[in-house]
C-alpha cells in the first residue's frame, strides 16, 4: 500500500472492532422458523427479520447488484472475502445469476474475520464507487477465486486489473464516503444479527449459513410461490 498504509489498516481494524461490539446485543433469535434444509440435507438456521430494518437495506450505499431494479425477488448475500465458504457461495452466486434472469442479487460487505478482510472490502468498495456494479462484481467473482488470504494490498492488485490505478483506487478505498458506507453496511449485518458469512437476506427472513444452489434456488422460487422460503 503506497499512500498510507496505517491509516487504510487502523480504520479497517476500528470497523470490526464496531461490529464485534454490535453482535452480541443486536442478534435476532435463529433458529428454524422455516424448515429448510442446506443442499446437504442439514437444516439451515434462518428467522424472520424485522420488516422495518430489511426495509433500510435498499438505502445502503456501495451495495454490488446483478440483475436489473424490476427483478421480482432480490437476493442479498452478506459475506467476508476471507470466509472459505463464501469462496463457494461465489460460485453459486453465479451460477443464480446466470440461470435465473428475474433474480436480482445484492452483494454486501460484512468483513467480521480480520482486518485483512476489511482491507479488502474497501478496495472493493472503491470499485463499485468508480466503475459501478458490473466492475465490482467482477472483482467480487476474481478475488473469491483466489487461493490464500486476501488483504488490501492483494485485492488492489486485483482490482487494478480492471483498469484503474492502484494508487487511485487506495484514495478511494481511504475516503470518508467509502469508510461510512462500510460501517453502515457492517451495522445492518449486526443489526441483523448475521453473525456467520456468507449469510443471507430472502423476503423478510435471515439465513444463516450458505444453503447451496440448489437450496437457494427453492426458496426463490418458493418466494415467487406464496411470499416466504418454504410453502
Amino acid at each position: 500500500m503506497s499512500i498510507d498504509r496505517r491509516k487504510f489498516m487502523a480504520g479497517s481494524a476500528s470497523l470490526a472492532f464496531l461490529v464485534a461490539s454490535l453482535r452480541g446485543g443486536n442478534a435476532q433469535g435463529y433458529g428454524q422458523t422455516f424448515k429448510v434444509d442446506n443442499d446437504d440435507g442439514r437444516p439451515i438456521a434462518n428467522t424472520r427479520l424485522p420488516g422495518e430494518i430489511v426495509g433500510e437495506i435498499p438505502a445502503l450505499k456501495g451495495v454490488t447488484y446483478v440483475g436489473g431494479r424490476e427483478a421480482e425477488i432480490t437476493l442479498y448475500e452478506f459475506f467476508d472475502y476471507n470466509c472459505p465458504y463464501c469462496r463457494k457461495a461465489a460460485i453459486d452466486m453465479t451460477s443464480l445469476a446466470a440461470s435465473d434472469t428475474a433474480l436480482r442479487i445484492g452483494l454486501i460487505n460484512n468483513p467480521i474475520l480480520s482486518p485483512q478482510s476489511a482491507q479488502a472490502a474497501k478496495v472493493a468498495l472503491a470499485i463499485q464507487r468508480k466503475m459501478g456494479s458490473a466492475a465490482a462484481w467482477t472483482l467480487y467473482q476474481k478475488l473469491l477465486a483466489r487461493p490464500g488470504r486476501i488483504d488490501g494490498t492483494g485485492a488492489l492488485q486485483v482490482a487494478a486489473t480492471l483498469g484503474v490505478p492502484a494508487s487511485e483506487l487506495e484514495t478511494i478505498a481511504d475516503s470518508d464516503e467509502v469508510r461510512l458506507a462500510l460501517k453502515a453496511q457492517m451495522r445492518m449485518a449486526a443489526d441483523l444479527g448475521l453473525v456467520a458469512t456468507p449469510s443471507y437476506v430472502l423476503g423478510n427472513t435471515g439465513l444463516l449459513g450458505h444453503p447451496g444452489a440448489k437450496s437457494l434456488a427453492r426458496m426463490i422460487g418458493a418466494m415467487r410461490r406464496c411470499d416466504q422460503i418454504a410453502c
